[in-house]
């Protein structure tokens, strides 16, 4: 009942092309990416690349079923094509509706050279569309795997919109994969809570979930922009990106603001916790080629979170920032 419900929702929302026999009820992303991971490694699999800048959970799961991962730098329009290439991997794990974390969406040149890619060297792309129901100032962008069903994994779940304590996900695969993903979910857990699945069934089904969605995108407006306001009025000068959808900013601060290593030290002191662009890449370089420019010793670039704090909170946070500089 849940799959057939997931395949109506997915083909509506997201255009992917969804057989209810292809989806798997998962305890989230990460289980979709480990029962992936595990997959590919017993068909051979032994490398995967990964976003350069990326998250770092895609690594850590891949390890933990015995693949490595090899990063590969993004241009302005996704993944870096001549990287790609030059890697020799056959499997890519990607966020193309809202890279995270640098916020860019994948160019449609850029989704077909990296499906031809994948025709090329018979491989895969998984598609993490891990905040793809979240646009605020642009038109939606469909899924990937609506392209290319055979050479897209689609996976996705209900963290950003429900709770990520509910564990609730699915995973969309080929059907060249379906056998072997559903016998590895099965011989992991036995199956996911049947209860769990009943009540999110009927949720889909009588429209309470995209009303969820609808109260959700008006929450993570209101709060995007309280963010945006409080850095103009607390850092004026500084460069806020990435904010056309999703949960996230990439905000470059003034110059004055930094060394970077200063800044987070002093913030953290104050209470306030935030990560640098730098601590979601694999050199120092981690999305410089996407913001457009190598970053000065004297500039900070930060990815700040927002979906989790009311606005009140977030400018509190923001003027915290600014006094602790």
């Amino acid at each position: 009942r849940l799959r057939s419900a997931l395949a109506e929702l997915l083909a509506r929302r997201r255009g992917v092309v969804a057989d209810p026999e292809r989806i798997v009820v998962v305890s989230g992303v990460a289980q979709a990416t480990a029962l992936l991971a595990s997959v590919l490694h017993a068909r051979g699999t032994r490398t995967a690349g990964v976003e350069d800048p990326g998250s770092p959970q895609h690594c850590a799961l891949y390890a933990s079923a015995g693949v490595g991962t090899v990063p590969l730098p993004l241009d302005g329009e996704g993944l870096a094509l001549g990287p790609l290439h030059a890697s020799g991997v056959r499997v890519v794990v990607t966020t193309p509706a809202h890279q995270f974390p640098t916020g860019i969406a994948y160019s449609a040149r850029r989704r077909a050279e990296l499906l031809a890619w994948a025709r090329s060297v018979d491989g895969l792309v998984l598609e993490d569309d891990y905040d793809g129901d979240f646009r605020y100032d642009r038109a939606p962008v469909g899924a990937l795997q609506g392209l290319d069903p055979e050479r897209v994994a689609y996976t996705g779940s209900v963290s950003k919109s429900l709770a990520p304590g509910l564990r609730l996900g699915w995973l969309l695969v080929p059907d060249w994969l379906a056998d072997d993903v559903v016998e590895r979910k099965r011989t992991t857990d036995l199956g996911h809570p049947a209860l769990d699945q009943a009540l999110f069934a009927r949720f889909v089904e009588h429209g309470d979930y995209d009303r969820q969605l609808r109260v959700c995108q008006r929450a993570y407006r209101e709060r995007r922009d309280a963010l945006v306001a409080a850095l103009a009025e607390h850092f004026p000068g500084a460069r806020v990106t990435g904010i056309a959808a999703g949960l996230h900013a990439i905000a470059t601060l003034p110059e004055r603001c930094g060394p970077e290593e200063r800044f987070l030290a002093r913030v953290g002191d104050a209470g306030v916790a935030v990560r640098s662009l730098s601590a979601y890449g694999h050199g120092g370089a981690a999305g410089d080629e996407v913001a457009g420019a190598p970053r000065t010793p004297e500039q900070v670039r930060l990815v700040l979170g927002y979906a989790h704090l009311a606005p009140g909170r977030i400018r509190a946070g923001v003027a915290r920032m600014a006094a602790a500089v």
